[in-house]
Protein backbone atom coordinates (compact mmCIF):
# COMPACT_ATOMS: atom_id res chain seq x y z
CA UNK A 1 0.00 0.00 0.00
CA UNK A 2 1.00 3.59 -0.36
CA UNK A 3 0.52 6.61 1.80
CA UNK A 4 -1.17 9.73 0.41
CA UNK A 5 0.14 11.64 3.37
CA UNK A 6 0.97 10.71 6.90
CA UNK A 7 -0.51 11.08 10.34
CA UNK A 8 -1.37 14.28 12.13
CA UNK A 9 0.87 15.33 15.04
CA UNK A 10 -0.16 13.23 18.07
CA UNK A 11 -1.48 16.08 20.27
CA UNK A 12 -3.47 17.56 17.37
CA UNK A 13 -4.88 14.15 16.41
CA UNK A 14 -5.97 13.16 19.92
CA UNK A 15 -7.58 16.57 20.51
CA UNK A 16 -9.54 16.13 17.25
CA UNK A 17 -10.60 12.62 18.29
CA UNK A 18 -11.74 13.89 21.71
CA UNK A 19 -13.82 16.63 20.07
CA UNK A 20 -15.25 14.04 17.70
CA UNK A 21 -16.28 11.72 20.53
CA UNK A 22 -18.13 14.57 22.26
CA UNK A 23 -19.89 15.55 19.02
CA UNK A 24 -20.66 11.89 18.25
CA UNK A 25 -22.28 11.31 21.64
CA UNK A 26 -24.56 14.30 21.07
CA UNK A 27 -25.43 13.00 17.58
CA UNK A 28 -26.18 9.53 18.95
CA UNK A 29 -28.45 10.97 21.65
CA UNK A 30 -30.28 13.00 18.98
CA UNK A 31 -30.57 9.82 16.82
CA UNK A 32 -28.75 11.45 13.91
CA UNK A 33 -26.63 8.37 13.23
CA UNK A 34 -28.12 5.57 11.12
CA UNK A 35 -27.14 2.03 10.16
CA UNK A 36 -28.62 1.46 6.69
CA UNK A 37 -28.65 -2.15 5.54
CA UNK A 38 -28.88 -1.98 1.74
CA UNK A 39 -25.10 -2.24 1.14
CA UNK A 40 -24.41 -4.81 3.87
CA UNK A 41 -23.20 -8.06 2.32
CA UNK A 42 -22.10 -6.35 -0.89
CA UNK A 43 -18.79 -7.59 -2.25
CA UNK A 44 -16.33 -4.92 -3.39
CA UNK A 45 -13.51 -5.66 -5.78
CA UNK A 46 -10.35 -3.54 -5.78
CA UNK A 47 -7.70 -2.95 -8.41
CA UNK A 48 -4.99 -4.58 -6.27
CA UNK A 49 -6.76 -7.92 -6.82
CA UNK A 50 -8.47 -8.03 -3.43
CA UNK A 51 -12.14 -8.36 -2.60
CA UNK A 52 -13.90 -7.36 0.60
CA UNK A 53 -17.39 -7.79 2.04
CA UNK A 54 -19.27 -4.80 3.43
CA UNK A 55 -20.34 -5.75 6.94
CA UNK A 56 -21.82 -2.47 8.14
CA UNK A 57 -22.88 0.94 6.90
CA UNK A 58 -23.04 4.08 9.00
CA UNK A 59 -24.57 7.34 7.79
CA UNK A 60 -25.75 10.71 9.03
CA UNK A 61 -28.32 13.07 7.56
CA UNK A 62 -26.01 15.35 5.59
CA UNK A 63 -25.94 16.20 1.92
CA UNK A 64 -22.36 17.21 1.07
CA UNK A 65 -21.80 20.57 -0.60
CA UNK A 66 -18.29 19.50 -1.61
CA UNK A 67 -18.45 15.70 -1.89
CA UNK A 68 -15.45 13.43 -1.89
CA UNK A 69 -14.69 9.77 -1.39
CA UNK A 70 -12.17 8.70 1.23
CA UNK A 71 -10.75 5.19 1.33
CA UNK A 72 -8.78 4.09 4.40
CA UNK A 73 -6.99 0.75 4.71
CA UNK A 74 -5.11 -0.95 7.51
CA UNK A 75 -4.14 -4.42 8.68
CA UNK A 76 -4.84 -5.34 12.27
CA UNK A 77 -2.11 -6.85 14.43
CA UNK A 78 -2.83 -10.14 16.18
CA UNK A 79 -6.27 -10.64 14.59
CA UNK A 80 -6.56 -13.96 12.81
CA UNK A 81 -9.27 -16.51 11.98
CA UNK A 82 -12.43 -16.18 14.05
CA UNK A 83 -11.10 -13.08 15.74
CA UNK A 84 -12.01 -11.16 12.58
CA UNK A 85 -15.71 -11.76 13.34
CA UNK A 86 -15.21 -10.56 16.90
CA UNK A 87 -13.54 -7.41 15.56
CA UNK A 88 -16.45 -6.81 13.18
CA UNK A 89 -18.90 -7.03 16.09
CA UNK A 90 -16.92 -4.87 18.50
CA UNK A 91 -16.02 -2.29 15.87
CA UNK A 92 -19.50 -0.81 16.24
CA UNK A 93 -18.12 0.67 19.45
CA UNK A 94 -15.66 2.67 17.32
CA UNK A 95 -18.51 4.69 15.78
CA UNK A 96 -17.96 7.68 18.12
CA UNK A 97 -14.40 7.91 16.80
CA UNK A 98 -15.54 9.14 13.37
CA UNK A 99 -19.18 10.23 12.97
CA UNK A 100 -18.59 13.48 14.86
CA UNK A 101 -15.72 14.62 12.67
CA UNK A 102 -16.69 17.67 10.60
CA UNK A 103 -17.88 16.60 7.17
CA UNK A 104 -18.67 12.93 7.82
CA UNK A 105 -21.50 11.68 5.58
CA UNK A 106 -21.28 7.87 5.43
CA UNK A 107 -19.00 4.88 5.79
CA UNK A 108 -19.04 1.38 4.39
CA UNK A 109 -17.17 -0.94 6.75
CA UNK A 110 -15.29 -3.54 4.72
CA UNK A 111 -14.22 -6.81 6.32
CA UNK A 112 -10.62 -7.96 5.96
CA UNK A 113 -9.89 -8.58 2.30
CA UNK A 114 -8.06 -11.40 0.60
CA UNK A 115 -4.77 -9.82 1.78
CA UNK A 116 -5.94 -9.24 5.36
CA UNK A 117 -6.55 -5.47 5.07
CA UNK A 118 -9.64 -3.73 6.39
CA UNK A 119 -11.04 -0.77 4.51
CA UNK A 120 -13.44 2.03 5.19
CA UNK A 121 -15.08 3.54 2.12
CA UNK A 122 -16.40 6.94 3.16
CA UNK A 123 -18.28 9.82 1.68
CA UNK A 124 -17.17 13.12 3.15
CA UNK A 125 -18.13 16.76 2.75
CA UNK A 126 -14.88 18.49 1.84
CA UNK A 127 -11.61 16.85 0.79
CA UNK A 128 -9.56 18.83 3.31
CA UNK A 129 -11.90 17.74 6.10
CA UNK A 130 -11.51 14.14 4.92
CA UNK A 131 -7.70 14.47 4.98
CA UNK A 132 -7.78 15.90 8.50
CA UNK A 133 -9.97 13.04 9.65
CA UNK A 134 -7.75 10.40 8.04
CA UNK A 135 -4.59 11.97 9.49
CA UNK A 136 -6.14 11.93 12.99
CA UNK A 137 -7.56 8.42 12.53
CA UNK A 138 -4.03 7.28 11.72
CA UNK A 139 -3.06 7.84 15.38
CA UNK A 140 -5.90 5.59 16.54
CA UNK A 141 -5.16 2.90 13.98
CA UNK A 142 -1.43 2.83 14.67
CA UNK A 143 -2.22 1.45 18.14
CA UNK A 144 -3.68 -1.74 16.67
CA UNK A 145 -2.30 -2.02 13.14
CA UNK A 146 0.68 -3.66 11.54
CA UNK A 147 3.34 -0.95 11.10
CA UNK A 148 3.34 0.38 7.55
CA UNK A 149 -0.15 -0.95 6.76
CA UNK A 150 -2.14 2.28 7.17
CA UNK A 151 -3.02 4.19 4.01
CA UNK A 152 -5.66 6.58 2.83
CA UNK A 153 -6.75 8.15 -0.40
CA UNK A 154 -9.02 11.17 -0.87
CA UNK A 155 -10.89 11.47 -4.17
CA UNK A 156 -12.38 14.98 -4.52
CA UNK A 157 -15.55 15.56 -6.49
CA UNK A 158 -16.89 12.01 -6.22
CA UNK A 159 -19.90 10.62 -4.36
CA UNK A 160 -19.73 7.19 -2.78
CA UNK A 161 -22.85 5.85 -4.47
CA UNK A 162 -21.56 7.18 -7.80
CA UNK A 163 -18.36 5.11 -7.57
CA UNK A 164 -20.26 2.05 -6.33
CA UNK A 165 -22.50 2.25 -9.40
CA UNK A 166 -19.70 3.19 -11.77
CA UNK A 167 -16.20 2.37 -10.49
CA UNK A 168 -14.74 3.81 -13.71
CA UNK A 169 -15.58 7.25 -12.27
CA UNK A 170 -12.54 6.80 -10.01
CA UNK A 171 -9.26 7.98 -11.53
CA UNK A 172 -6.73 5.40 -12.59
CA UNK A 173 -3.83 4.78 -10.23
CA UNK A 174 -0.46 6.04 -11.37
CA UNK A 175 1.03 2.62 -10.67
CA UNK A 176 -0.72 -0.74 -10.47
CA UNK A 177 0.59 -1.48 -6.96
CA UNK A 178 -0.89 1.81 -5.76
CA UNK A 179 -4.40 0.71 -6.70
CA UNK A 180 -5.52 -0.68 -3.34
CA UNK A 181 -8.18 2.08 -3.09
CA UNK A 182 -9.61 1.82 -6.60
CA UNK A 183 -12.89 -0.04 -7.04
CA UNK A 184 -13.48 -2.30 -10.00
CA UNK A 185 -16.74 -3.51 -11.45
CA UNK A 186 -17.97 -6.65 -9.71
CA UNK A 187 -17.48 -9.82 -11.71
Amino acid sequence: MTVESGPAPRAQAWLAVARCVAASCAMLVRRQVHLPKHNVGRMLRFADGSTARVYRETAVDRRPAEPCVLVVAFTLRLVRGRAHRLFEAESLLNTPLFVGFPGFVSKLWCAHDTFGAYRGLYEWDGPERARKYAAALWRVLELVSVPGSISYKVLPGLRRDEVLANPAAMPAAAQADHAWWRLLNPN
